[in-house]
């Protein structure tokens, strides 16, 4: 059980950051960037060696800050958004500034400390795959909205040499950046072995086990109903009195969704149980997209359980 002296709730922009500390109703300013972060080390030196900091997520504006409080050994929880505005709407508050965020941020670490996981910095290489597999992500999603483009009818000849022009381009940067996360993952022995392994599951070929890697180093370390919940493939029960809906999938990392829905349109076609399984799914009255979620949940299951397995053979005694 953990004991904090004290907890700062951080809000963090692309310019600023704003400190909330619990108990405290004033808030401050510091620049989102390395002097910045020094300013904020003094301003809080006495209370840090004892203080839980919690964060957001805000599209990698908190990198500076969480991976230099890391640096220092300082203890922070990254919080999900969700779960941080749905705390704030329990305290029938609706106002919003960074001010107040950053304080509710505070009051959240205050209330929830006990059960709040710690942020643990992942490794370099790890650090590397994420950066560029969100490259390659963010590629992909122009690459589509560009041949989208070229398609729409009566179209200019001028304006289709440009969609093709940048459509050539993208998907040369995507090829180039595939390639370096291919090579980073080639370099580091048990990321290769981990690929490989994923490969072998119908449905997940080169690219899929490559941004699995990339983008869920959890994989193999939870069980398999935090992995399904992690990922947004968990699915949630809508039963009041004696209605009994749809059971949703709800939240998680969509981008690893994307991912998985690769898989499993490539396995449903497979010569594999996974095309049986889903064909069984139709069979019995399911939508196409409910069996297909289903399946995306039992190749993350099932990739799950090849990397915990093969992370426990490497424990073994005969690995040591």
């Amino acid at each position: 059980m953990s004991n904090y002296s004290s907890f700062l709730g951080i809000d963090i922009g692309k310019h600023e950051v704003v400190v909330g500390q619990y108990g405290v109703k004033t808030t401050q300013v510091f620049p989102n960037t390395l002097v910045g972060f020094k300013t904020f080390l003094k301003a809080y030196k006495g209370l840090l060696p004892e203080t839980l900091v919690v964060l957001e997520t805000t599209g990698g504006y908190e990198r500076l800050f969480l991976n230099s409080l890391l640096d220092k050994n300082i203890a922070v929880h990254r919080a999900n958004t969700r779960h941080v505005k749905n705390f704030i709407r329990s305290w029938g508050k609706h106002g919003k500034t960074d001010a107040l965020d950053a304080i509710a941020l505070a009051l959240y670490g205050f209330e929830r400390h006990q059960t709040l996981p710690l942020f643990q910095k992942p490794s370099e290489e790890l650090t590397k795959l994420a950066a560029l597999a969100q490259r390659r992500q963010d590629l992909t999603q122009m690459l589509v909205q560009e041949k989208n483009r070229s398609q729409s009818p009566g179209i200019l000849p001028g304006v289709f040499k440009s969609c093709k022009a940048l459509i050539h381009s993208l998907e040369a940067e995507v090829k180039s950046i595939s390639r370096e996360i291919d090579l980073i993952i080639a370099s580091h022995a048990a990321l290769e072995t981990q690929k490989r392994e994923l490969e072998t599951i119908p449905g997940i070929g080169t690219v899929v086990a490559s941004l699995l890697i990339a983008q869920l180093p959890e994989l193999g370390h939870l069980n398999r109903r935090q992995i399904a919940s992690l990922c947004g493939l968990a699915p949630h029960p809508c039963e009041s009195g004696q209605k009994v809906g749809y059971r949703r999938i709800k939240g998680g990392r969509h981008h690893v969704r994307s991912i998985l829905f690769m898989a499993a349109m490539a396995a449903r076609l497979s010569n594999s149980p996974f095309k049986a399984f889903y064909q069984n799914l139709i069979q019995k009255g399911k939508k196409k997209m409910v069996a297909l979620t289903a399946l995306m949940r039992k190749i993350l299951v099932i990739a799950n359980a090849k990397l915990k397995a093969l992370l426990l053979s490497n424990l073994s005694p005969q690995h040591s």
